[in-house]
């Protein structure tokens, strides 16, 4: 069992939107996928009322994820995303100690580039694999990033922080699907924010391979800039 937590001290960095979508993503009958809620504003339990599907499933979390992760695993669950409070509370702490890999979403901005820092040493501590993920981005020109994306990686090198190579970008369908209690493949599959949404979890899913592994840990975003 593979589990992914969603970290971040920062408001607003986009940890609820990431794990929704991507667990839409990875979802099928036959790679059971659950969602655990353990962020008290419960962003992640309201998209999943207005999904209205029960699939995947959900747990709501409020101290403790540890028996969530245990019963799961008894329940051939393959992957487990978990969505923490923007603190470093004892849950979120709980949470990272369980993780597989911690994904870290930062917009680029100063303040939420400055922010990463508590989850990044959070991880350290507790010698858990993460990687930051610029989220919110603006969108690319001529393929090429915005300056601010550029000055926000050049603030995470200094911290030494693995970051992933691709950016998710500030799109409407990122919201729209949201709305309709989807993810972002199964709102526009053709659309850029789907585009963006499976590459990112083909890095992840690279990751969790190097990390189990099952595969060489070069390239793997956990490993980019460590």
């Amino acid at each position: 069992m593979n589990v992914i937590v969603f970290a971040s001290r920062k408001g607003g960095s986009g940890k609820s939107t990431l794990a929704a979508h991507l667990a839409a993503q990875v979802h099928k009958p036959t790679k059971p996928c659950l969602l655990v809620d353990a962020d008290p504003q419960g962003s992640l339990t309201l998209w999943h009322k207005l999904r209205g599907t029960n699939e995947p499933a959900l747990k709501v979390a409020n101290r403790s994820v540890s028996e969530i992760i245990a019963t799961a695993k008894r329940d051939g669950v393959e992957w487990v995303f978990i969505d923490t409070p923007p603190n470093t509370s004892a849950v979120v702490e709980d949470a990272i100690k369980n993780a597989t890999m911690v994904i870290i979403p930062a917009r680029p901005g100063v303040f939420d580039v400055d922010a990463v820092q508590a989850t990044i040493q959070s991880c350290r501590a507790a010698r858990k694999p993460y990687a930051v993920v610029i989220n919110g981005a603006p969108a690319r020109r001529d393929e090429n990033e915005s300056r601010i994306v550029a000055l926000a990686r050049e603030a995470l090198a200094k911290f030494k922080a693995p970051v992933w190579s691709g950016q998710i970008t500030n799109r409407a369908d990122l919201l729209l699907a949201l709305g309709e209690g989807e993810g972002a493949r199964e709102f526009s599959a053709s659309g850029r924010a789907a585009g963006e949404i499976g590459k990112l979890w083909a890095a992840i899913e690279r990751s969790i391979k190097a990390i189990r592994g099952q595969t060489s840990a070069n390239g793997a975003m956990h490993k980019q800039a460590a």
